[in-house]
């Protein structure tokens, strides 16, 4: 018998719909329910790619006898994190502010006052490794629940009020300047594995925002050691096996710092983000390595993340059946020798063995390796013919295998981030049909997620809005998508839609002193109003919003805009020097702030060579409006009075209120955005 989850439209809740436990989706009700019947709630908390939820939902959710016990004695509640990150942050924070880490499955003890008492993340169904089982802890729970109620109240008042304490009050601090960055590039420096690519060590994730950083540093600056760091992390990512060898595409990490095995999981946000800092790469250096992965990571999206309606789907599961019918990670990518031998024969296996680093111990488990070039050295992976087929020919056989699971749900930011990333790849490499992909999932963020409700949703699946409001990260990542989209594109609709989001952004999200907030000032009150700035996985909602805000106004002369920027920017000064790895893309807005941003009006056709030129500028954060302006009326505001120059398509470049001459020379011009 299914439970109330049934009835909701989140691929990860609905993996939980016909477990005996008797599972509440996040709501006044549940709570309501719990203290009607005097018992605590257990929140479990993961989403639809996460491995360990799925180990811990098999072995304990789906067991009849503990699935008793929990239902006797507690209200289950299950949240999907990428639906309503709100409840996520808050209660992640608590995780993390007890036991000092946190992650996912999340596991949280509450009062029916919402309040959290005892926290922990996967629990085993039998001790193991020091850890209790999960049994063990549900009934020292209803054990403290039912003889020590005033300490867990009290336990529960303290967590509550020193999260309460933990806001972020403004310090009058003004934006980064060339010192913070500076020593931002310095700490990066340090933490920067000179062997292997990226920082730090294992578990190793893409740095895609602290490479944007390194690049417009370079641009700005002319810094080498920065370039040189963002080239060698992109050219070892994309060696290694945390990048799909056969069809594009990055994984969620790699286990080691040698970008060997990754956590197989493909996420729609890292890949957007790695496409486009790829894109830009190229734009930097002229990197073929960097041209193909851009494009291979674009392609990927379409291909497999794209649905029916137009947008792009979260994520690709790590699991999926291997041969004998298991359901393992890494089933769908990994080879061992005896099965390149059966797709391609003694010699081209022998080959493809050498390339791809596929050897009879493995690098995985039970004697499979990841794909990754073995070797070192762009000139070596040149795409030869050989390379070509042998790569085709597996990625037939590959096709055959069982799928890993798509969770299909549509989250906005996630999918503004595709839509940036797939708008300028297109324009970059002259591929229309990603322009024409990343409008698609533009018009479906507009149709479905703003809809007639004049305020954005966090999540669609099939055509359909959900029931969760956006948060600061979707306001800020849909509008930077529409403005990237509107400089390729050259329609000023886009423009406008941005503005419009931006301006909720102002009226909803902004606190004093420039500080944001994670959700708006009406949305539904949770133990605490989150705001966190860093970033990590993706653009923090702060960050997000200080760099569409800041194009936003370079594009219109928006006083407001520009102001709240800077404001926002005032806690990347702050943290920058300390902790640049975890607010790359707020580095890389404080670049754009810093080099103007500059102003780019290209009168003339849209796609025409000027137009092109504008696009391919490495100057940070530059804002390109483009069009023919009949009679004096214009799409973009910076294209108004701009006329033709003799006749011919004229670019004007503005920066810190002073403009350059008018220029009709392509070559001009790329000299005025070359950083």
């Amino acid at each position: 018998m299914a439970n109330r989850l049934a009835q909701t439209t989140s691929p990860y809740l609905l993996q939980h719909a016909d477990n005996p436990v008797d599972w509440w989706p996040w709501s006044p009700e549940a709570f309501e329910e719990a203290r009607g019947r005097g018992v605590p709630v257990l929140l479990s908390v993961g989403y639809a790619s996460c491995h360990w939820c799925h180990v811990m939902a098999h072995e304990s959710f789906e067991d009849d006898t503990l699935a008793a016990y929990l239902n006797a004695n507690f209200v289950p509640v299950k949240v999907d994190r990428e639906e309503r990150p709100d409840v996520d942050a808050v209660y992640m924070e608590a995780v993390q502010a007890a036991t000092g880490q946190g992650g996912w499955p999340m596991t949280v003890f509450l009062t029916p006052d919402a309040e959290p008492f005892y926290f922990g993340t996967y629990f085993p169904p039998e001790p193991r490794h020091g850890m209790p089982s999960f049994h063990q802890v549900l009934e020292g729970v209803v054990a403290a629940w039912t003889d020590r109620r005033d300490e867990v109240a009290e336990v529960a008042g303290r967590i509550v009020s020193d999260l309460a304490g933990r806001s972020l009050t403004p310090e009058g601090a003004g934006p980064p300047g060339e010192a913070e960055l500076a020593q931002a590039l310095l700490r990066l420096t340090r933490d920067y594995d000179e062997k292997h690519g990226g920082f730090g060590g294992a578990p190793k994730f893409p740095p895609a925002m602290v490479v944007e950083f390194l690049l417009r540093h370079h641009a700005r600056t002319g810094a080498e050691g920065a370039l040189q760091m963002a080239a060698d992390s992109c050219a070892a990512m994309a060696r290694g096996g945390i990048y799909d060898q056969l069809g594009g595409g990055f994984a969620r990490y790699s286990v080691d710092r040698e970008w060997v095995v990754p956590h197989f999981e493909k996420m729609l946000y890292d890949n957007a983000l790695l496409c486009r800092v790829y894109a830009h790469l190229w734009r930097a250096t002229g990197s073929d390595l960097a041209r193909r992965v851009a494009l291979e990571t674009a392609d990927f999206m379409v291909r497999e993340l794209r649905t029916a309606e137009g947008g792009f789907a979260s994520a690709l599961d790590a699991d999926s059946e291997d041969a004998q019918g298991r359901h393992v990670e890494g089933a769908f990518y990994v080879w061992t020798p005896a099965q390149l031998r059966e797709v391609l024969g003694e010699e081209d296996a022998a080959f493809a063995a050498g390339y791809f680093g596929v050897t009879d111990e493995g690098t995985f488990e039970e004697g499979s390796s990841v794909l990754r070039l073995a070797r070192t050295g762009e000139a070596e992976h040149a795409e030869t013919e050989r390379v070509a087929g042998v790569r085709a020919r597996l990625l037939a056989a590959r096709e055959l295998r069982p799928r890993p699971e798509r969770d299909d749900k549509i989250v906005a930011a996630w999918n503004g981030l595709a839509v940036a990333a797939l708008a300028e790849t297109g324009a970059y490499f002259d591929r229309p049909d990603l322009v024409e992909r990343a409008t698609e999932a533009a018009d479906l963020l507009v149709r479905v997620h703003m809809g007639d409700a004049a305020r954005l949703c966090r999540t669609s699946k099939d055509g359909r809005a959900g029931d969760n409001a956006g948060v600061l990260e979707d306001y800020g990542d849909v509008a930077e998508g529409f403005l990237a989209l509107a400089s390729v594109t050259g329609e000023g609709a886009w423009l406008e839609f941005a503005g419009f989001l931006l301006d909720i952004v102002l009226e909803r999200f902004t606190g004093e002193g420039g500080q944001l907030f994670d959700t708006a000032d009406d949305a539904e009150r949770l133990i605490r109003r989150p705001q966190d700035p860093t970033d990590s996985a993706t653009p923090a909602g702060w960050t997000a919003a200080a760099g569409a805000m800041l194009s936003y106004a370079a594009h219109t002369g928006s006083e407001a805009h520009r102001t709240a920027a800077e404001g926002a920017l005032g806690v990347v000064g702050a943290l920058g020097p300390k902790a640049p790895r975890f607010i790359g893309w707020g580095l890389a807005v404080a670049e754009a702030l810093l080099d103007g941003p500059r102003e780019v009006a290209v009168a003339g056709p849209v796609a025409g060579e000027l137009h092109r030129t504008a696009l391919l500028g490495r100057a940070p954060g530059a804002v390109v409006a483009a069009g023919v302006v009949p009679d004096g009326a214009a799409e973009f505001p910076l294209l108004v009075d701009r006329p033709l120059v003799g006749g011919a398509p004229t670019a004007y470049v503005c920066r810190h209120f002073v403009c350059d001459a008018p220029t009709t020379d392509a070559t001009e011009l790329a000299a005025k955005l070359g950083g």
